[in-house]
């Protein structure tokens, strides 16, 4: 683990997004909030929280973060026939918060496959990236 003790405590940000595609119907009926496991989105986004504030668990070698804040934004986009996620991660620590927030999306994302795949088992998770980053000595990094 890479020794961070030095380091200043800082304000950071990390904002990472994915997709989700599915079937046109998969999606109306997660719109329509017709599924019988119940509200997709909803619980796609409490699982993103969750995971989140998990991190250091599930990833060897990352540093435990106290998080501040987590949004987390489901955005269907049925011309696309898929569902953007977007995660915005904050804390005041001595290290970043870009896994957090990939963390995030990919188990928000994870979530929709697993309570639509009875349904749809062709969806596709793809394009999580990270977005932005702020703070610490790099200072603020944006994809092109």
């Amino acid at each position: 683990m890479v020794n961070v003790g030095e380091k200043p405590f800082t304000k950071r940000r990390a904002i990472a997004e994915g997709y989700i595609d599915m079937q046109p119907q998969t999606l109306d009926l997660i719109l329509q909030g017709g599924h019988t496991k119940g509200d997709v989105l909803g619980i796609a986004r409490m699982a993103g929280l969750m995971a989140s504030k998990k991190t250091a668990e599930l990833i060897p070698l990352c540093h435990p973060i106290a998080v501040t804040k987590i949004e987390i934004d489901l955005i269907p986009q049925p011309e696309a026939k898929c569902v953007r996620c977007l995660a915005t991660v904050e804390a005041t620590a001595q290290t970043g918060v870009e896994m957090e927030a990939l963390t995030a999306v990919q188990i928000a994302l994870l979530t929709i496959y697993d309570m639509c795949k009875g349904i749809d088992r062709g969806m596709t998770i793809h394009t999580v990236r990270l977005l932005e980053k702020s703070g610490g000595t790099s200072g603020l990094w944006r994809r092109q």
